[in-house]
């Protein structure tokens, strides 16, 4: 790739970048949608609930980082339903991406200001979201389960 095509991917990927944000159908509060993706994970039992605020890091994609893990593939597909069902009923939203369903290691879930990380413990292990997003800020959930 020459630097010609480089300076145009990297300018598509800007406009992408603020046309995401724009798309979100309406404004719900960003801490109302925050408080019921954990009510989500927590109704099913999700694991190891971390909040990263990248509010304050130079060009990223989104707000938030929620970042959470099942047990196995069946824990995780129930996790990113409870989150959809109660998201969906509580603040008619829906999110405007759902990748990795198929094989539930990791799904992430895109709700435009706030993107959602659902793994399996070893492959989050493996990844280490937390570590390569160690500027932002983070807020452990902590669970009574």
């Amino acid at each position: 790739m020459d630097r010609h095509s480089i300076a145009l991917k990297f300018e598509q990927l800007q406009i992408w970048m603020k046309l995401k944000k724009l798309m979100s159908k309406k404004e719900i509060g960003t801490d109302q949608l925050l408080t019921q993706i954990v009510k989500g994970i927590e109704e099913v039992k999700g694991q190891g609930i971390e909040i990263l605020d990248l509010r304050e890091i130079e060009n990223t994609v989104c707000d938030y980082f929620i970042i959470c893990n099942g047990t196995s593939n069946t824990q995780v597909n129930a996790i990113v339903n409870s989150i959809q069902k109660l998201v969906g009923k509580t603040l008619k939203e829906k999110p405007w991406h759902v990748e990795g369903s198929d094989n539930a290691e990791w799904v992430l879930m895109d709700y435009v200001h706030v993107v959602v990380h659902v793994f399996q413990k070893h492959i989050r292990e493996f990844y280490d979201i937390e570590g390569l997003w160690g500027d932002a800020k983070s807020v452990k959930v902590e669970t009574t389960y």
